[in-house]
């Protein structure tokens, strides 16, 4: 059976669409293939990498990749998520020839205000959100 080619897409790629890849990748990589890009690839959030770490996921080799070099490659996608706020919705990047989207909205970890403590605390409630959606939208595919 061919997996399934997902892309998980937000601004800079240095976490959500980071965590979601991982996950994907993780929960259903027998049925699905994800991969995760940003329209300006930023620094992998070190929060983030903590967070994902506590799951038993390890992200910490992961390198940020840009939309437009997966697109330049000629990569193909059944699906796109873009995992961006409703804040940044518009600048959330699109990627053609996909031939399904769908848009997610989560908090940007890099937004969190308050102590090392109070924004690992709301890391980790995004990447938990990030992970039930996960969960959830892999039980409605055949």
């Amino acid at each position: 059976m061919q997996k399934l080619k997902v892309l998980f897409m937000c601004i800079h790629n240095s976490a959500r669409s980071q965590m979601a890849e991982a996950f994907l990748n993780e929960i259903a990589g027998e049925r699905f293939e994800a991969q995760s890009a940003g329209i300006e690839p930023g620094k992998l959030n070190p929060l983030v990498v903590k967070a994902m770490a506590e799951t038993g996921v390890d992200i910490s080799q992961k390198r940020t990749t840009g939309v437009f070099d997966l697109y330049r490659k000629g990569a193909v996608f059944s699906y796109v998520i873009t995992v961006c706020d409703e804040a940044s919705a518009e600048k959330c990047p699109i990627f053609p020839g996909v031939a399904k989207r769908v848009h997610w909205s989560f908090p940007d970890p890099s937004a969190l205000q308050g102590s090392e403590e109070d924004k690992l605390r709301g890391t980790r409630e995004i990447r938990d959100a990030i992970k039930a959606q996960i969960e959830e939208w892999v039980k409605t595919l055949p």
